[in-house]
């Protein structure tokens, strides 16, 4: 099958599942027209990826395991006690890129397909991250060929068919694409040079990821750095992938405002001890714009410090430190509908810094004109200036400390990409798993000795799909959270 009849095939209703979820749930009003024009179609797909994305990397899982907030109430995630989740919030927005497609091809409007490529593979890469091997070349089909029980995919797979789609989107938007509305594109106002910067740099995300065991990763890497005319990627803050906030309702704000957060129980998402000491180490001013001081030093029982974060899987976490009074919360910035500066995004222009760093560093690839250490810093000031602390990070001459200054090392440059992907996705735990950095600790109230590397696949696979999930078993290995997928082994 064609990688673009296989993205097609992907998108119809898939039978809905009763696990727990870690998506973001979508609404469907029964008021609205079947059918519709493509533009509706594109500010819905891009704003419920977004949001679902950013959402994932605030409150659930990914949070947890990248180290970003420590939960103590209601913490199961980060004692990883884990049950299976469901996965169709991910599929049902695959439907949605699909319909957008349909409806564009329908009108003559190519350019549709080609951002909607550009949407899927996000969305299918995630998945596969998460999961590992999923249905994909089958997936389904219950609308064109009543397939509701659909194989499973290897990972290697479907990465390979994904890298494809987005080398193909790029060629697309370049040669036939016109007419994306800008009014209705929500990540990039309908600049389609924008959307090819994105398709390029999720290939430079995804060939480092899986560069362990898919041999020709930094070959095609190199392939996009050695023609950026014809393979274009993000340069600078201007290009980042993200959508804003709106703050108006619950499903266009942020997932710390008042609007998502229920009762504003806030006290429950306290500031990770890994990511306070990290900060307070480096003299970092994103420290005192993300987390909040204690309310009080005196009685403090074990840390005096001014920011004080809260230990992973720790025996009753809320007497830590003498009580609440001397933990730190998520500052302000963190506490609103539509966050200064902060936005939901898919992919940020310091990330592919920090890519592009680890693989020259690694002696892979070449960028013209830069080098390891360049590249590094220049993660670090994006960053730095996203939030606004570019004179602030000079002030402090943050750059030049021992701890900051480039010393080659694989750790240096993942811990300061982890700070910079802070509640971006689940970078930091995909990152974490991958190299091992930063040095997470497990907790001591763990069920586990490790963390885990997976999600388990739902557990209405069973009840639906039972024959291919058995098989998928038999190639993949055991339905468990520390089961080692592809690009990880």
């Amino acid at each position: 099958m064609k990688r673009s009849n296989i993205l097609y095939s992907l998108l119809t209703v898939m039978t809905l599942t009763a696990c727990t979820k870690d998506f973001e749930e979508i609404n469907t009003n029964p008021n609205s027209p079947s059918e519709t024009r493509p533009e509706y179609h594109l500010t819905e797909a891009v704003t419920q990826t977004a949001y679902a994305y950013a959402e994932n990397g605030f409150a659930r899982r990914p949070a947890a395991l990248g180290r970003y907030i420590t939960l103590i109430r209601n913490n199961d995630y980060e004692l990883f006690r884990w049950t299976a989740v469901d996965w169709s919030d991910i599929y049902q927005r695959a439907m949605i890129i699909k319909t957008m497609q349909q409806e564009g091809a329908a009108t003559g409007q190519p350019v549709y397909t080609a951002a909607g490529n550009v949407l899927l593979a996000f969305n299918i890469a995630y998945l596969t991250d998460l999961y590992g091997d999923v249905p994909y070349s089958q997936a389904l089909q219950s609308v064109e060929n009543g397939n509701i029980k659909p194989t499973y995919d290897k990972q290697e797979d479907v990465y390979k068919s994904l890298l494809a789609v987005l080398k193909e989107a790029n060629t697309q938007l370049k040669n036939g694409g016109a007419g994306l509305n800008a009014g209705a594109d929500a990540l990039f106002g309908g600049d389609l040079l924008k959307w090819r910067k994105l398709a390029n740099s999720l290939r430079l995300r995804m060939l480092l990821r899986c560069s362990k065991n898919y041999a020709p990763a930094f070959t095609e890497m190199q392939e996009i750095l050695n023609n950026k005319t014809e393979y274009p990627i993000m340069e600078s803050n201007a290009d980042n992938a993200e959508v804003a906030y709106l703050g108006v309702k619950k499903d266009d704000s942020w997932a710390g405002g008042p609007l998502n957060m229920i009762d504003n129980d806030f006290l429950k998402t306290k500031a990770s001890k890994e990511l306070v000491d990290v900060l307070i180490a480096r003299n970092d001013p994103r420290l005192e714009l993300w987390i909040a001081p204690v309310s009080s030093k005196e009685g403090a029982t074990v840390d005096q410090h001014q920011y004080v974060g809260i230990p992973h899987a720790y025996t009753n976490p809320a007497d830590y430190n003498g009580g609440e009074t001397h933990q730190s919360t998520l500052s302000a910035f963190f506490r609103k509908d539509k966050p200064a500066t902060f936005k939901a995004s898919l992919m940020v222009y310091s990330e592919v810094c920090f890519i592009l760093a680890e693989a020259v560093q690694r002696g892979k690839v070449t960028v013209n004109g830069s080098t390891a250490e360049t590249l590094y810093n220049n993660g670090i000031q994006a960053s730095m200036a996203y939030y606004g602390l570019t004179d602030e990070a000079q002030q402090r001459d943050y750059y030049n400390q021992a701890v900051v200054k480039y010393n080659g090392t694989l750790e240096q440059l993942i811990t300061q990409k982890w700070i910079a992907m802070t509640f971006k996705g689940a970078e930091g735990w995909f990152d974490f798993r991958r190299t091992g950095y930063p040095a997470f600790v497990v907790g001591p109230m763990a069920f586990q000795p490790q963390f885990p590397v997976r999600y388990a696949w739902p557990t209405s696979e069973q009840d639906v799909n039972l024959d291919n999930y058995k098989a998928a078993i038999s190639v993949f290995g055991a339905d468990d959270i520390n089961t080692k997928m592809w690009y990880l082994k």
